[in-house]
């Protein structure tokens, strides 16, 4: 499945009201600024994109917050920290063009993405949670991502090479088959582990294989196979 190409908004003029206010997200600005958040662009993009888009209802008041949420399907949206260390390490080596996301999730990850690389290529397994995130996506007219309903261990091999690639959910080892789809000098940022030993690893693709940086310890969702 797979989504068209168009200019890209940020969707910036959703401001929300009471706890998905301009105030209420400044308070998490604040916050991430606070755990060590210094990219100004993804700061920015993490107090002005409507996350409590990308939630349900019933939970848009704590949209805001610094947790992980629910998105059904065993799977949650990231909590901003999460999201915006991903993204803060993933531009750090250089600004990419063409990214590869592995797990669309709720596609709030993807919208943010969106609003900083030319093309975004997102795979998810979950047929649902695709469906709502490409409404999402459209609804906040960002329109330079393609979907696909894929296993997304096997990533998108018809667009690679990718200069960067992000992985949602935590496989046990390095993924070889998207370390082949990355660029030389590519960036590859995902969870890795199992359990309680997961840590959060940025790679850079070298003409030998890859060199691996550990950042800090995560928690996330297993990455799994097939096609759901």
């Amino acid at each position: 499945m797979r989504g068209g190409d168009a200019t890209h908004s940020a969707g910036g003029e959703d401001a929300g009201v009471g706890m998905t206010s301009a105030r209420t997200r400044e308070r998490l600005r604040r916050r991430l600024i606070a755990a060590g958040i210094r990219n100004g662009d993804v700061l920015d993009l993490l107090s002005r994109l409507p996350r409590h888009r990308f939630v349900d209802e019933a939970l848009a008041s704590h949209a805001y917050e610094d947790a992980a949420l629910p998105i059904g399907h065993g799977q949650t949206i990231s909590q901003p920290y999460t999201v915006a260390r991903m993204t803060e390490a993933l531009l750090e080596p250089r600004r990419p063009q063409a990214i590869l996301e592995i797990g669309t999730g709720s596609g709030f990850q993807t919208a943010v993405l969106a609003s900083l690389a030319r093309r975004v290529y997102s795979v998810e397994r979950v047929a649902a949670l695709l469906e709502t995130a490409r409404r999402r996506l459209a609804e906040l007219r960002l329109r330079n991502v393609r979907l696909r309903h894929a296993d997304g261990g096997l990533g998108w091999p018809e667009y690679a090479p990718f200069d960067a690639i992000l992985v949602t959910a935590a496989p046990p080892g390095i993924p070889r088959a998207l370390v082949q789809q990355l660029r030389i000098g590519g960036c590859m940022v995902l969870p890795m582990g199992l359990g309680a030993e997961q840590v959060l690893v940025r790679l850079i693709r070298t003409p030998e294989g890859y060199t691996p940086e550990i950042l800090e310890p995560v928690n996330f969702v297993p990455l799994l196979s097939g096609l759901a």
